[in-house]
């Protein structure tokens, strides 16, 4: 169980970093108003699309591999080893 933890934590605390970076960057349009939630760029230049894109995936796989390797997986081991003692 602590292995999933340590996973669970590393995705969470390293793709929840890479987004702040990100979110930072592109929607902190200055320190006195909204930080990190500020609107996205009306105009995006290509690079600044894919680091978007990239910012919101980053953000989904945060909590979706963090709630995996938090809740799926102990729950399969949970399943298989009370179908596996019937």
């Amino acid at each position: 169980m602590a292995d999933e933890f340590a996973k669970g934590l590393g995705i969470l605390t390293g793709a929840g970093l890479a987004w702040m970076v990100l979110a930072g960057w592109f929607n902190t349009p200055s320190f006195e108003e909204q930080q990190l939630s500020g609107p996205d760029p009306s105009n995006p230049d290509m690079y600044t699309a894919i680091a978007l894109e990239l910012k919101d995936a980053l953000f989904w796989f945060a909590i979706l591999g963090a709630l995996t390797f938090w809740v799926v997986i102990p729950i399969g081991r949970e399943l298989y080893a009370a179908y596996a003692a019937e």
